[in-house]
Parts: structure tokens; sequence; C-alpha cells
């Protein structure tokens, strides 16, 4: 049953476009005890289905920007490639730390994003 929430919160989470891998891994790898890298992997096999689902979505209702997207697309897949061959390399609790700290500057640019767009707000009122 964890499972199919576990799915359902992180699916709702990605669709809306705010990382849902992130909730996905956190439960992973907290409330059903798989290794950080396994977490991980499993995530990436999680956003191929859910991306391609938002790709068709926003193909249809016009709101990529393929300018920007073709580029950001080809790093990416650079980057996740780097990622992937770095994070083998590592062991699980440096993994883990270093995914702690993302999280924790996520968190951090999140907070200060929400308190600048209150203060606009306010200000605008």
């Amino acid at each position: 049953m964890i499972e199919v929430l576990t799915g359902v919160i992180s699916g709702v989470i990605s669709g809306m476009g705010m990382g849902g891998g992130t909730i996905l891994i956190l439960i992973l790898s907290l409330f059903l005890g798989l290794d950080q890298h396994v977490a991980q992997a499993t995530n990436l096999v999680f956003f191929i289905p859910t991306s391609i689902t938002s790709i068709i979505i926003n193909i249809k209702n016009k709101t990529i920007n393929w300018k920007i997207a073709i580029p950001v697309t080809i790093f990416g897949v650079i980057g996740a490639i780097i990622g992937a061959k770095v994070s083998i390399n590592l062991d699980v609790k440096t993994l883990k730390k270093y995914f702690g700290i993302f999280l924790l500057l996520i968190a951090i640019y999140q907070t200060y994003s929400l308190i600048k767009q209150y203060k606009c707000e306010k200000k605008s009122k």
C-alpha cells in the first residue's frame, strides 16, 4: 500500500513540475529502507513515463519554449550521465550526505523565494 501512495504522491508533485523525484527518493530510502543508489535508480525509471506524459500535455498546451528546452535537454542528459558515473563510485553514506545537502539548499531557496514573493505581493497591494 505504501508503494501505491508513494507513486501517487510523487506523480502528482512531478506533474505539477515540482520535482516529485525528490519526494520519491526520500520515501524510498527513509520509509521503505532502500539503499540510496537503488532509490535513485528507481527514481530514474519512474521519471521516464511521468516526464513523457508531462511533455505530451505541455506540447498540446503549447507551453514549451523550444529554444530553451532543446539545449537544456541535451546538457541535462550529459549531466545525468556524469552524475550517474560519479554516484556509482560513492559509498551510500556519502551519497546520502550530498543528497541531504542538496535538499537543504532547495529548501532554503524555496523559503527565500516564497518570502520574496510575499513581500512583493504585499508591496503591490
